[in-house]
């Protein structure tokens, strides 16, 4: 491997770091700080975002690895965007109606919902806004998680061991919502690993990503409405 892999593979670890580090940050701050707006729709929030996607691009190029190593290529783009929504959705309604389930049996003791209370719009003007919110943050998670880390690290690790070690890591970032939370997290993370892998790109995963949190969200917002933020 080149000098410049290797700087590739340390930044990517560092700047997973960072992130881990602020997404903990941010989850131990929100249990005595409530903001008062929705977080998703933050223009400083998003402008992180974006110059962190940015990096994550450099960083891609700094492997000198090619676009089909790192998912950067979509050939049969509407068989990708049609196996992502499909699949998005059934992720959806799997995760959508099992945190039902485990609401209704166990109340918040394996799920929390403080995440959701943060980011469910109170209107149909913030629900545009966060829909569209979302795209930078799902594809900076798809950058790292799949492009960087599963695609990039794979000529030096085990494709089997990093898709274990990545899920794991993916579900552990959403420990602000519970044990449950991290569960399907995981479960999620480790699909969208699997469809990075099978397509060979990272459209497949970004689109199925998307759609299954969209679905949630737009599930959430139809059954509890302005007034009520939590799932119960």
């Amino acid at each position: 491997m080149t000098f410049t892999y290797w700087l590739f593979v340390l930044g990517s670890l560092l700047l997973t770091a960072f992130i881990s580090y602020g997404t903990f940050a941010t989850a131990r701050l929100l249990t005595r700080w409530r903001p008062d707006h929705n977080l998703l729709v933050s223009p400083m929030e998003n402008l992180v975002r974006l110059v962190i996607i940015l990096i994550c691009l450099g960083l891609g190029r700094l492997s000198g690895l090619s676009a089909g190593a790192l998912g950067w290529q979509f050939h049969a783009p509407g068989r990708q965007l049609l196996w992502g929504g499909v699949i998005g959705f059934g992720m959806g309604l799997v995760i959508y109606h099992s945190t039902r389930w485990v609401l209704r049996w166990t109340g918040q003791r394996f799920y929390s919902t403080t995440v959701i209370e943060y980011i469910l719009p109170t209107n149909r003007r913030e629900l545009v806004l966060v829909l569209l919110a979302m795209w930078p943050k799902i594809i900076l998670e798809e950058l790292l998680f799949r492009s960087l880390l599963l695609g990039g690290l794979a000529p030096i690790i085990p494709l089997s061991i990093l898709l274990i070690g990545l899920s794991l890591l993916f579900g552990l970032l959403h420990s602000p919502q519970g044990v449950w939370g991290m569960v399907g997290s995981g479960l999620a993370g480790l699909l969208l690993g699997l469809l990075f892998l099978w397509q060979e790109s990272l459209l497949t995963p970004l689109i199925a990503h998307y759609t299954t949190n969209a679905f949630q969200l737009i599930q959430a917002k139809r059954i509890y409405g302005p007034q009520e933020t939590a799932l119960k």
